[in-house]
């Protein structure tokens, strides 16, 4: 049995902030240990957050600045840990894979309204709606 797409990326996000948690406090840690150490503990199928996981860190360079280009006058560094993984979840989604634009958008929406204030679910819904008009644009 595998976990729901939403499940997988909810747990892609706690791994992401782990890691990005770890890189700001300097605490030396294996990256393959943080994965294989939250994955372990499910007994489904987790590829699909191995991929988000790994697509994020392997993108993470153009996921900011794509990031930070819509995120006016701010920064993903001003945002929290969780809101920055959230969103880099999204973008990433909507750049590699093939799940479509409005899902991505709508499971990015849920999750940062379980994660974070109301603010930031209306900026990551921002940004996201942004990289999806411009990617529409482009493609004409």
């Amino acid at each position: 049995m595998n976990l729901s797409r939403n499940d997988s990326r909810m747990l892609a996000m706690i791994i992401l902030y782990q890691i990005d948690l770890f890189l700001r406090k300097k605490i030396d840690f294996s990256l393959n240990d943080v994965i294989e150490n939250n994955l372990n503990n499910i007994d489904n199928d987790c590829e699909f957050t191995r991929s988000l996981v790994n697509g994020v860190l392997e993108k993470e360079e153009e996921l900011i600045e794509l990031a930070n280009k819509y995120l006016n006058n701010w920064s993903i560094f001003r945002l929290g840990i969780a809101d920055a993984a959230i969103l880099k979840i999204a973008i990433y989604e909507l750049l590699y894979t093939e799940t479509p634009n409005k899902v991505c958008i709508d499971e990015a929406i849920e999750l940062a309204k379980d994660f974070s204030d109301e603010k930031v679910v209306g900026m990551i819904n921002g940004v996201l709606d942004k990289i999806h008009h411009n990617s529409i644009e482009s493609s004409k």
